[in-house]
């Protein structure tokens, strides 16, 4: 499988442009959304240690850090994003979800890696099994913007009872997302690269913004 980096040329393509400038031309009109982002794992709590050496903790954080600012660089800070983590803690799930109800959040998501005893591949959101509408919409936007612009397989919208969607459900869509697997050697170098982490980063947050703009 390539993956592609057709949003983070240096000149960025047409349709991309074209796409952010509809997108903050929505936002004139509409109320500033507030958007927390959850860098799964942490601190002693490494997450998946890819075949590489890289730990899915690093890579989330790094995604998520690449998330503001591009808000900030593409967006002017339209979105009021919060992450549960700046750094390499251990925040608890509790609290991650709590943060959420706190500043009464439009999106919640939650951001993870992969992994498999076999060389699966590709991306997936999960949803909590309830199966909230409104949850299953932002993943599939998420999903669809991130394997459409950059070549990554796409495994689908699947439910389960995780317990940070368990506790942030009640509060707003949430969805948890895993960019890649850890454990496919194409997947976990592909997370190395600097240009890597910004294309994820940037569809992860033109799927959450085309989401707020059509809910």
């Amino acid at each position: 499988m390539l993956i592609t980096l057709k949003l983070l040329n240096r000149s960025t393509p047409k349709n991309v442009s074209l796409v952010i400038l509809l997108l903050k031309m929505c936002f004139v009109f509409g109320q500033k959304k507030v958007v927390v982002i959850d860098p799964g794992h942490g601190g002693i709590d490494s997450g998946a240690v890819g075949v590489n050496g890289i730990y899915e903790k690093d890579v989330v954080l790094n995604v998520a850090k690449a998330i503001l600012k591009l808000n900030k660089s593409f967006f002017g800070n339209e979105l009021d994003i919060y992450l549960t983590r700046y750094n390499d803690t251990l925040i608890s799930l509790s609290d991650r979800s709590r943060l959420a109800k706190s500043l009464n959040v439009d999106v919640f998501v939650s951001l993870h890696c992969n992994a498999s005893p076999n060389n699966s591949r590709g991306m997936e959101v999960y949803v909590h099994h309830s199966k909230n509408k409104t949850s299953i919409t932002l993943g599939v936007s998420i999903l669809n913007e991130s394997t459409q612009k950059l070549g990554i397989e796409n495994r689908g919208v699947k439910f389960a009872n995780f317990q940070v969607l368990r506790e942030s459900i009640s509060y707003c869509p949430s969805v948890l997302v895993e960019m890649g697997f850890m454990t496919n050697t194409e997947e976990a170098d592909y997370f190395l690269k600097h240009a890597s982490i910004r294309a994820m980063a940037l569809a992860v947050l033109i799927g959450v913004i085309m989401y707020l703009n059509t809910g």
